[in-house]
Order: structure tokens, then C-alpha cells, then sequence
């Protein structure tokens, strides 16, 4: 008798039933498209974030000692302290390997520019460079993908270009160069004519600097096979209090948060992995690129939690709504139960069995439609698919049972407060 006045309140009533399935998939799409988003968008986020620049710096022992002491940042001057560029492929060797997206060497020196009066910086660095590595596969790295923002003027250059420079605009302005023009510039005795390939705008220092191809700095500075330092463009997992107390002092740390720490892409777990690799060297991470991808990241999924909330809660009025009404139109037929013996409780278990069902068929056919959505979002965002995940789904289902009891509760509690003989009489 239960599911037969069941099946024939859901007949009764198809255009109301379709509107709740109607709301409830619209909900549950949503839930589902962003809390897979969200599940999956971490190292999503990063890559994005990673295309505008570095989030460790790779310095030698003693230049950072003196950074130390005296708060003197190696990117801020010139070092007699150097790193082996023969070592660098090793960074692609440690335990996080496939964390690290790029890097660039870079090698500065003091030089001076004719017409200009004082020093120049000279950096010279890899710009495209074809790296094999000790595993024996092969990568292209370097600061046209790092600095890929840069305004240019011109073309990038090329690690083969021996007689070619790129300019900062800020320095370009002051000796009146432009693309084409000869720059002649010396270090110590040594001195060569470059020509100004390309006029690049980063709006930082670095607009008043001439990079070169890493070898033709080497060569002019005399020092072969040597880097200043590395920026290291690094897929992090935002910081928490163990990476914070690791990275004051790892071996603070005991055998089981060490080895959670070690075998987590916190930044300060990969700084300590490549100072393993790279010999008389430190890692530091640049804290205002690292703590900012945390941020974000930590705003976006909040974002995305809060877009779940109000998208269920929306569907939870809806649904209030309309089951209201339906009970209010159905108060003859209640009251009759209720004249009859039916107590509450059935009555109540009945309303409720009619929107679960219906509940299950918007659910399922929202689930799909969201897969479908968070697929729409990770192309048009990320540029990538989004990873669907299976903890989804019975956490969508307990979402949608939440809704629908919730939506049920303004009807369930009219329900009870109607009285047969008012409503059979119609008043």
C-alpha cells in the first residue's frame, strides 16, 4: 500500500516532481563540478603560477653566509663565490624531479656599456637550452619559458647568439639604443661589440641589465663552467607547521615527521633535496612567490567551497518551495489519511520516499552533467583536463540527502500542524 500511494503521488504530480529533480540537478552539477575542481586544482594552480617566475634560489654556501651576516641578497650584487653549471642537471635527479617545471643559471658580472656612466649589470644566463641529463633523457630549460610576462621588443635570443644582447628598456632609454644598434660593452680589459637583439620591458631591476648567452659571459668574466646562482621554478604544496619547523632546523624533526616532510612538496623539502645534489650550495625559498601560491590556492578552493555551499543551499529552498506547495495541495488527501489513523510518522516517511526518489534521478542525472562541467572549467581555465575522483560521488550523495532533508522540513513541519477536520471541511 506505501509504494503504490508512493508510485501514484509522483504520477500525480510529474510537472512538480520534475521541477525538484530539475533543482536538485542543477545543485548537485555544480557540487560536483567544483568540488572536483577543487580536489584536483592544486598543482593546476601552481603550473599557472609558474609561468611567472621562480620560487627558489640557489646561492653558494659562503654567498649566502654573507647574506646572513650582512643582509646582502645575491641578487642584489656580484659574487667571487660560484656554483658548477656541469652540476645542474643533477636538479632533475633528486626525489621531487618531476616537481621542478624549469630553471636558469645565471652568471652577473660588472660591466660597462659606452655612453653610459658607472657600472652596468652584465647577467648572462641560458634562454632555451638543450639539457641532458644524467638519467639520460633530455629537457629544454631557461628563461624564455621563466619570464614568459617580459614585454619584448624584438626577438629572444638564442644560446648560440655569441654576438648578440637583450636590454633592459629602462637601460636602452638612458643610452638611446634601440633593436639593431651596436652595444659596445668591456669587462676589466675585456671588451666586445654586441648587437641589441631585443628590448625587453620586466618592470623590476632587471630593466636596467644586458643579458647575454650564459657561455658569452663566462668567457668575457673568465670564468668557464661557473654560475652565480639558479632560480628554480618548483610545484610546491602550500606551507604548514611541519614544513615551517623543518625549515628552521630538519633534524629537529623526528624519524616519522622527517620522512612525511622529505616525501612532501613543501618548498623547503625540495631546497633541502637540492642542496644534497648541488655541491657548496643553499637553497632558499623566495617567500613572497611561495607564500602567495599558497594563498591563492587556499582562496581559489575557498571560493570553489563556497560556491558548493550556496549552490546546495539554493537548492534546499527550492526544493522548500516546492514541496510547500505540494503539500498544501495535497492537504485533503492528508487530512483523509490522518481521519483514517495514519499517524504522522508515515505520513512524514511518504513525503519524504516521494523526494528521495526523486532526488536520486536529479542526483544522478547532476553528477554527469558536473563531470561535464568541471571538464568545461579545467579546459577553458587550466588548459587541462580535470582528474575526476571517486570520493566524489558519496560525498555528493550525502550532500543531496542533506538538501533534500532539509528543503523536506518547512513541508514536514506544516504537515503536522494540519488538522483533518479543518482541512476536510476547507478551512
Amino acid at each position: 500500500m506505501f509504494f503504490r500511494l508512493v508510485r501514484g503521488a509522483l504520477l500525480r504530480q510529474k510537472g512538480k516532481m520534475l521541477m525538484i529533480a530539475f533543482t536538485i540537478a542543477l545543485g548537485t552539477s555544480l557540487a560536483t563540478a567544483m568540488l572536483n575542481v577543487m580536489l584536483d586544482v592544486g598543482d593546476k594552480v601552481n603550473r599557472e603560477l609558474k609561468t611567472y617566475g621562480a620560487n627558489i634560489n640557489v646561492i653558494p654556501k659562503d654567498a649566502s653566509l654573507l647574506d646572513d651576516l650582512y643582509g646582502v641578497s645575491e641578487g642584489a650584487g656580484v659574487s667571487d663565490r660560484y656554483l658548477q653549471e656541469a652540476e645542474l642537471g643533477r636538479l632533475k635527479t633528486i626525489f621531487w624531479a618531476f616537481n621542478i617545471v624549469d630553471f636558469a643559471p645565471y652568471l652577473q658580472a660588472r660591466a660597462r656599456v659606452a655612453g653610459l656612466d658607472g657600472e652596468t649589470r652584465l647577467v648572462g644566463t641560458w634562454f632555451l637550452h638543450r639539457l641532458d641529463l644524467p638519467t639520460g633523457e633530455s629537457l629544454d630549460t631557461g628563461i624564455r619559458n621563466m619570464k614568459s610576462w617580459w614585454a619584448m621588443e624584438g626577438e629572444w635570443l638564442s644560446d648560440s647568439d655569441g654576438d648578440a644582447a637583450m636590454v633592459g628598456r629602462l637601460l636602452a632609454d638612458r643610452a638611446g639604443l634601440a633593436v639593431g644598434d651596436p652595444l659596445d660593452v668591456s669587462i676589466g680589459g675585456e671588451g666586445r661589440t654586441l648587437t641589441v637583439k631585443g628590448i625587453f620591458e620586466a618592470g623590476s631591476a632587471e630593466d636596467e641589465r644586458v643579458y647575454v648567452p650564459l657561455s658569452v659571459a663566462q668567457e668575457m668574466a673568465g670564468r668557464g663552467g661557473l654560475v652565480s646562482s639558479v632560480e628554480v621554478s618548483a610545484l610546491t604544496t602550500p606551507d604548514n607547521e611541519l614544513s615551517r619547523r623543518a625549515a628552521q632546523n630538519p633534524k629537529s624533526l623526528s624519524v616519522k615527521d622527517w620522512e612525511t616532510w622529505y616525501c612532501t612538496a613543501y618548498v623547503s623539502a625540495i631546497c633541502y633535496q637540492i642542496d644534497e645534489v648541488l655541491t657548496d650550495s643553499v637553497s632558499k625559498p623566495i617567500r613572497q612567490v611561495a607564500e602567495s601560491e599558497g594563498a591563492i590556492l587556499e582562496k581559489t578552493q575557498l571560493l570553489m567551497l563556497l560556491i558548493t555551499v550556496l549552490s546546495l543551499a539554493g537548492a534546499a529552498l527550492g526544493i522548500s518551495n516546492l514541496v510547500t506547495a505540494g503539500v498544501m495541495e495535497r492537504s485533503r488527501e492528508i487530512g483523509l489519511l490522518k481521519a483514517i489513523g495514519a499517524n504522522s510518522a508515515p505520513i512524514s516517511g511518504l513525503i519524504l520516499t516521494e523526494i528521495l526518489i526523486t532526488g536520486a534521478v536529479g542526483g544522478v542525472a547532476g553528477y554527469f552533467v558536473g563531470l561535464g562541467f568541471a571538464q568545461l572549467i579545467g579546459r577553458t581555465v587550466f588548459d587541462a583536463a580535470i582528474n575526476i575522483k571517486p570520493m566524489v560521488i558519496p560525498l555528493v550523495a550525502v550532500l543531496v540527502v542533506i538538501v533534500i532533508v532539509a528543503g523536506c522540513i518547512p513541508s514536514i513541519r506544516l504537515l503536522l500542524s494540519l488538522r483533518p477536520a479543518e482541512v476536510l471541511h476547507g478551512r
